[in-house]
C-alpha cells in the first residue's frame, strides 16, 4: 500500500486493519488508528514500521523525528527526519535507549523538594506520545498523589483543588543527572472548572511511561540513528 504523511511518499507500507478492539477506546476516540514509531522489534511479524520504511528508502533528511505537544491541544507537531528549534528554549539533552523496543531509558529518581518520593534508586521509563498521563507502580504513584494532595473521587479519578495549584509542589523526574521539573499547572489536568492529577498508577506496572503530561513540557527528539532521546523545555 502506499503511504503518504505529508510529502513524504513511501511506495511499499504494510497497514494493519483491526476489526475488534477490547475495550472501549476506538469507540469514543476522535482518532481512526494508530501510528506506529517505536522499534521493528514491536512491529506486527512480516512488516515494516513506517518509519523504518522511510529510513530505509532515504525519505527522510535525518533518521529521527521530533514531537511537539501544545499545551492547549491546538498546534501540536510530529517532525519528521528534522528538530525544529523554534518548539523548544535551550538545548537539547540526550538520554541513551536502554532497551530497543519502546523508546526506553533510565530515570534516576523523582524527587520533590529534593526528597525521593518515587524511582529510588533508579527505574526504567518509557517516553509516549499514545498515553495521556503519567504512569507508574501504584505505590510510587501513591506517594506523589499523597505529596500533592490529590484525593481519590467516585470515580476513582484523582481530585486536586484548583484553588491551591499556586501552593502545591512541583514534582521533579532526574534523567541522566538532569533535572526535569513538573510544575503543578504541567501534572494537572483542567477541565471546565474540575482539576485531576495527571498522575496514574498501575498495580503491575515496574516500568514507568512519560506520556503527554510529560511530553507537553519537554519537547521530544527520537533519534534512531544514535539510539538516544533528546528533551528540550517546551515554549
Amino acid at each position: 500500500k502506499r503511504g503518504r504523511v505529508s510529502n513524504i511518499v513511501d511506495h511499499q507500507q504494510t497497514v494493519g486493519l483491526s476489526t475488534q478492539e477490547p475495550g472501549d477506546v476506538f469507540t469514543y476516540s476522535e482518532f481512526d488508528g494508530i501510528l506506529g514509531l517505536a522499534y521493528p522489534s514491536l512491529a506486527s511479524e512480516y512488516s515494516v514500521p513506517v518509519f523504518d520504511n522511510m529510513m530505509n528508502r532515504h525519505l527522510v533528511a535525518q533518521d529521527l523525528f521530533s514531537v511537539y505537544l501544545d499545551r492547549n491541544g491546538q498546534e501540536s507537531m510530529l517532525t519528521l527526519g528534522a528538530i525544529d528549534p523554534s518548539y523548544y528554549t535551550g538545548s537539547l539533552h540526550w538520554i541513551p535507549v536502554t532497551l530497543q523496543k519502546y523508546w526506553q531509558f533510565t530515570v534516576d529518581s523523582v524527587t520533590i523538594g529534593g526528597v525521593v518520593v518515587a524511582c529510588d534508586g533508579g527505574c526504567q521509563a518509557i517516553l509516549d506520545t499514545g498515553t495521556s498521563m503519567l504512569v507508574g507502580p501504584s505505590s510510587d504513584i501513591l506517594n506523589i498523589q499523597m505529596a500533592i494532595g490529590a484525593t481519590q473521587n467516585r470515580y476513582g479519578e484523582l481530585d486536586i483543588d484548583c484553588g491551591s495549584l499556586s501552593s502545591m509542589p512541583t514534582v521533579v523526574f532526574e534523567i541522566n543527572s538532569r533535572m526535569y521539573p513538573l510544575t503543578p499547572s504541567a501534572y494537572t489536568n483542567q477541565d471546565q472548572g474540575f482539576c485531576t492529577s495527571g498522575f496514574q498508577g498501575e498495580n503491575n506496572s515496574q516500568q514507568w511511561i512519560l506520556g503527554d503530561v510529560f511530553i507537553r513540557e519537554y519537547y521530544s527528539v527520537f533519534d534512531r540513528a544514535n539510539n538516544r532521546v533528546g528533551l528540550a523545555k517546551a515554549v
